[in-house]
């Protein structure tokens, strides 16, 4: 069995131990797969109450990027749940050589998470596929609207910080019928998460600017005054960001809160 990565994942069965390290994979094993979650982020946050939803306490293992891979280790988990993106080629490799299976995802559109989604838990903890995934997929199935606003998305500032074409939050814009304005950044249609002069943003002509509220907290008192006689828009993560359960009304969500 390989992971989105091809790499080779030995699964013992049945999964009864799951170490997620990615807060929107937390969710949406607290969905579907509760009982079997004993480790997972501080970052983490929803369900809020995740003790209780899984019936057990559930021991927290740090952050994405520097978990503590002794304490997963001593959790003896069955299998941990990463993604490319969010988590350390370094942790990966180095919870592998101790003999603990990592699952890692890869997701840069909606239709490869609706993919990705699937095969974790129809292969990788050996389930059904959710009755929210199926949802999720008939919504996106719908046809996109037409592309109608450009934006701007911010993910951080000092240094600034933007969204690039080549995400998965680039694919839920541009298939809620907004797309990224151009910005000067090299090989700009493959960028992913580049520094971007402060100028540069505001002179972009984008009809909105995007202030994400994570993993920048930016605020309609922090953010918003960098740009001046700009349409500022603060946005929640999740509609944008997470590939899990949220999905199901993604763009419904999206759409309210830019048009």
């Amino acid at each position: 069995m390989a992971d989105d990565l091809g790499a080779p994942v030995r699964i013992s069965r049945p999964v009864e131990r799951v170490v997620s390290l990615v807060p929107s994979l937390t969710e949406a094993l607290a969905e579907s797969a509760r009982e079997i979650i004993y480790g997972a982020t501080d970052f983490c946050v929803r369900p809020e109450n995740l003790d209780e939803v899984a019936g057990h306490p559930v021991t927290r293992v740090r952050g994405p990027k520097n978990p503590d891979r002794t304490v997963i280790e001593q959790l003896h988990p069955d299998l941990v749940v990463a993604n490319q993106e969010e988590n350390r080629a370094f942790d990966v490799e180095h919870l592998r050589a101790d003999g603990v299976p990592v699952w890692v995802t890869s997701i840069d559109t909606v239709d490869s998470a609706i993919t990705s989604l699937t095969r974790l838990f129809t292969e990788a903890l050996g389930r059904e596929r959710p009755d929210w995934l199926t949802r999720a997929e008939q919504n996106w199935a719908e046809p996109d609207p037409t592309v109608t606003a450009s934006a701007v998305v911010c993910i951080w500032r000092d240094p600034w910080m933007v969204v690039g074409p080549n995400t998965y939050v680039a694919d839920v814009l541009h298939r809620s019928g907004v797309d990224l304005a151009p910005l000067p950044v090299d090989d700009w249609k493959n960028a992913r998460y580049p520094k971007v002069d402060l100028y540069a943003l505001q002179a972009s002509g984008a009809d909105r600017v995007l202030l994400m509220d994570q993993p920048y907290a930016f605020s309609p008192t922090d953010g918003p005054g960098a740009f001046e006689g700009m349409d500022v828009r603060i946005m929640p993560e999740r509609p944008m960001a997470w590939y899990g359960p949220g999905m199901t009304d993604a763009r419904a969500e999206v759409r309210k809160l830019i048009f």
